[in-house]
């Protein structure tokens, strides 16, 4: 996201025609400007509006105007660390919530490195659990640094002095002064390095509803993403990727394409056959004319039938054990009811709404790149390791994006290191700008990885679940990454089996079980990563056992999770407070219930369904209750749980990536992979749990429970279980 219209950022206001809106005017001066913004070592400041400001700490500057600029380390593409990042150093620093602005970091990990990464980057929801003391000391020292120039300026103790609304006074003296007319004192003092903080008690705006910084820009279209930027002397270049992953070029026949008007040049990279052209439509145009030959030798050719056929036999026997408990064999054998299921989850594209692309440029041995980039450190690497350079001869700029959903993250750098070479390949000093349409986004790989899960569930008597067995089939995208070691331990792979794995139910004999399954087809985290499979395993599985034993299914779980989950079962009871105080169920309309903890926020959900004339589900409404530790504000809260809820439903009840008997995707636009409707969103009412624990985030973990919930309600309407997604089947 971005600021409003008072709040763009320097390098969007100080170069040559950078942007078609007009307000980016060109890449030298663009640089500075973002020097400027925030003080890399090395780099003077160039304006006198700078020059004066005052600049305690990497992350806030305060201009003599009294604007106070946070400098955010996260990439902001909708989910608000723009807004609450500003939050937590505008509490603390005591400001007035109109006198704030923000501005995105250039990629710099030793600044700015996410603090549970170890490397700069946005990802696992971790943006404010990450940044919550770091940023909230950002503004304490600023604050406290104000306070002690007020008090040398006056003459008076620091301690009789307050801050309040972005005015520092001394109420004896009868003093005052705003942020901007300390500045020049200030910067001569020495900032302390642990300032104190504020207790929650004496919050201001932590908890409150603030206005998000970003929304005006955004509504009137004034807000630049990488897709708005055109330098002077711009190159567009388009690229057409194998129809087969793993495919190679074979032979280019572009005789065709540079006779198209626009057209400078068509070259071959690892990635494909990239047309270069003076504009976007003769990019297009040269693309389509391309004749190209591939080689498949390599290539994987599996359908997506095959491959679950492949994960299904697999499936049938244990795996290694990522959890083991008890004797699950002896109890499944003694159970009075047994219950099997297999599940059946595809592969999922992201489809943001801005595909992916870059701006690149190559001259005299420094490299300066745009983009929404999501783990600058593993982006700026793979930017220097392309044109052969120290990374301390990478300039990245990271601009706000339209959506991710886990897209631009990619542990291998690929589509930096893709709009490198596309840059790197036509031997200018131009900007290039790297563009994916639609069907490379949707066709282009790094999908939800396909997983098969076989579970088998044992009841007693009583219809106590005495036995739980899950295997999980399903390929790791950490393998061979800069993440394989941290989150690949003794062979069990955090990211396939997380979710399940701290099954929280009393169940005294579990197992779950992990099968890594090998396949062509990159795969990548997508929204909630593994929970978003494995919470639709657990709690529809879960859910048909406790309806055969003809169980209530709030209560049950809430006797499963006893006193030991005591997060879990707050927001399962307020959820059904919730639903109960909506009144009963309408007639031919049936609600279930889900609840999963994910990326430490807990969150659960129940769901209102009918089914339409054509058969199909049709959610009417969703209640909400989150625990996510200190709410910093709640109203992005309830928009992230909100939005977490529409892609999960869409997900659901519609998407899946499928391949042909050659491998090759049958998917390419959003007529055949669809998004969620205006008119099919439901109502959503959200609550959340007032808590003194630390924030955790919201990014993500609205979406894993809103499958089940679905599922689990449209069983309970239909008799029909949903073991095999989407719902709703897929037509041609």
């Amino acid at each position: 996201m971005s600021q409003g219209n008072e709040t763009a950022a320097p390098h969007a206001d100080a170069s040559n025609g950078l942007t078609r809106r007009g307000f980016l005017k060109g890449s030298a001066a663009v640089a500075a400007s973002l020097v400027i913004g925030v003080h890399l070592p090395g780099r003077a400041r160039a304006d006198a509006i700078s020059d004066a400001a005052f600049s305690p700490n990497a992350f806030v500057r305060i201009g003599p105007d009294s604007q106070v600029t946070v400098i955010v380390k996260h990439i902001e593409f909708g989910q608000g660390p723009v807004t609450g990042l500003s939050t937590l150093v505008a509490e603390e620093l005591d400001a007035d919530w109109d006198q704030m602005r923000a501005e995105l970091a250039v990629a710099n990990t030793e600044k700015y490195a996410n603090k549970l990464f170890g490397l700069q980057g946005t990802g696992g929801s971790t943006a404010m659990a990450s940044s919550y003391e770091q940023m909230r000391k950002a503004g304490a020292a600023a604050r406290a640094v104000l306070v002690q120039a007020a008090a040398n300026r006056w003459g008076v103790d620091a301690g009789e002095i307050t801050v309040s609304q972005g005015t520092i006074s001394h109420s004896a003296s009868n003093q005052s002064a705003a942020f901007g007319d300390l500045v020049a004192d200030a910067a001569q003092l020495e900032v302390p390095a642990d300032p104190k903080l504020k207790s929650p008690d004496q919050f201001n705006l932590i908890g409150t509803e603030v206005r998000k910084l970003d929304t005006r820009d955004k509504t009137n279209g004034t807000q630049n993403f990488t897709l708005d930027l055109y330098p002077d002397n711009l190159v567009t270049a388009t690229i057409l990727h194998p129809p087969q992953f793993g495919a190679t070029v074979a032979s280019v026949d572009d005789s065709k394409a540079r006779q198209v008007k626009g057209v400078i040049d068509v070259k071959t990279i690892p990635a494909g056959v990239v047309v270069y052209a003076d504009n976007t439509y003769a990019a297009l145009k040269g693309r389509k004319a391309l004749n190209v030959q591939w080689e498949t030798g390599k290539a994987e050719k599996r359908s997506t039938t095959q491959m679950e056929q492949d994960y299904s036999k697999t499936a049938a026997k244990p795996g290694l054990d990522a959890r083991s408990e008890g004797d699950v064999e002896k109890f499944l054998a003694s159970a009075d009811t047994v219950v099997e299921a297999e599940y059946f989850f595809p592969f999922l594209a992201h489809a943001p709404m801005e595909t992916l692309d870059a701006v690149v440029q190559f001259r005299d041995g420094q490299v300066t790149a745009w983009m929404g980039s999501q783990i600058q450190t593993l982006d700026m690497g793979a930017l220097a390791g392309v044109f052969g350079v120290d990374k301390s001869n990478v300039t990245l700029y990271t601009e706000y994006a339209g959506g991710s959903f886990g897209r631009r993250a990619q542990p291998g750098g690929d589509f930096a290191t893709e709009a490198a070479q596309v840059t790197k390949a036509l031997g200018s000093d131009r900007p290039v700008k790297l563009m994916w349409t639609r069907e490379n986004d949707i066709q282009g790989g790094r999908y939800r990885p396909l997983a098969v899960h076989k579970m088998r569930g044992g009841l007693d008597k009583d219809g106590t679940i005495v036995a739980w067995d899950q295997q999980i089939a399903v390929q790791s995208f950490m393998k061979g990454t800069a993440f394989e070691s941290a989150m690949i331990k003794d062979g069990i792979d955090a990211s396939a089996v997380a979710g399940s794995q701290e099954l929280p139910y009393g169940i005294p004999n579990l197992r779950i079980g992990q099968h890594l399954m090998e396949n062509g087809v990159p795969t990548l985290w997508w929204r909630s990563v593994e929970h978003t499979h494995n919470a639709y395993a657990n709690e529809t599985f879960l859910d048909e056992l406790i309806e055969r034993a003809g169980k209530d299914p709030v209560e049950a779980r809430l006797a499963m999770l006893g006193d030991k989950h005591p997060r879990h079962s707050g927001v399962l009871r307020k959820v059904a407070e919730l639903a109960d105080a909506a009144g009963a169920v309408p007639e031919g309309r049936a609600r279930g219930v889900a609840v999963h903890k994910s990326f430490g926020s807990f969150v659960a959900q129940i769901a209102e369904v009918s089914e339409d004339a054509r058969g199909e589900p049709r959610v009417h409404r969703m209640w909400c209750a989150v625990d996510c530790g200190v709410a910093v504000n709640p109203d992005v809260i309830r928009a992230q749980m909100e939005g977490g809820i529409g892609y999960g439903i869409g997900a659901v009840l519609y998407d899946a990536i499928t391949l042909d008997d050659q491998g090759r995707v049958e998917q390419a636009n959003f007529d055949r992979y669809r998004s969620l409707r205006i008119n099919e969103m439901p109502d959503v009412e959200v609550a959340i749990i007032q808590s003194t624990q630390p924030p955790t985030g919201v990014g993500e973990p609205g979406t894993p429970p809103s499958g089940p919930a679905i599922a689990n309600a449209w069983r309970r309407l239909t008799g029909k279980s949903v073991h095999r997604l989407p719902l709703v089947p897929i037509t041609a």
